[in-house]
């Protein structure tokens, strides 16, 4: 059976409406190219997130990985798989109005059962550290295999990401009519049909 990794943005978790969709979509609906749809919630720091990442798309090979903003940092990480990064937010660190210190309340239900999390001068320090690091190791080889997505109306990024993306993965980069957060139309109307044009799966 195929399998997709799902990561989630900031704040969010692995039971957030799109992975809701992708399963709609990719277990329920799709009979010749069925997809179970690993969703897990992401810890707060990178420095544990990353290397749990790394662990687990080791351990369950995934066929395809998705990830949206802080997920899809994480996703162009994963290297030897193919991936679709929908609005990569490479530069967490200098996103003031998203990762600043103090407490959070998680907009998605999380399996621990926890409402709110803390982010720490620490954690943003992780951050830095990590995005100084975040394109090491890519190869000619693995290009082809990761795929941006960028929303053309993008409130929260300031089209770095994009510029970036273009320079590393030349032709690898497309743009969508939408904002920075993933919706129901985007997720239908973007993101399944890109995966299945592709043929990613």
């Amino acid at each position: 059976m195929k399998k997709i990794l799902y990561l989630h943005g900031f704040a969010s978790s692995g039971a957030s409406g799109t992975v809701e969709l992708l399963r709609r979509e990719f277990w329920e609906r799709r009979r010749a190219d069925k997809a179970a749809v690993l969703a897990p919630d992401l810890p707060v720091d990178p420095a544990v997130a990353l290397p749990m990442l790394k662990d687990l798309s080791a351990r369950e090979r995934p066929d395809l990985v998705i990830g949206t903003s802080m997920g899809a940092m994480y996703a162009q990480q994963l290297r030897g798989f193919p991936r679709v990064c929908v609005n990569p937010a490479f530069r967490m660190s200098s996103l003031y109005s998203v990762l600043s210190v103090g407490r959070h309340k998680w907009l998605n239900r999380r399996r621990d059962g926890a409402v709110d999390f803390q982010i720490t001068k620490e954690i943003v320090g992780h951050f830095r550290e990590m995005e100084e690091h975040q394109f090491d190791g890519l190869t000619d080889e693995d290009r082809p295999l990761c795929h941006g997505l960028f929303g053309d109306a993008d409130e929260t990024l300031d089209g770095s990401g994009r510029a970036m993306f273009e320079r590393l993965y030349p032709g690898q980069a497309h743009v969508y009519p939408g904002g920075h957060r993933m919706n129901a139309d985007v997720v239908n109307g973007t993101l399944i049909p890109f995966i299945i044009c592709r043929r990613l799966l």
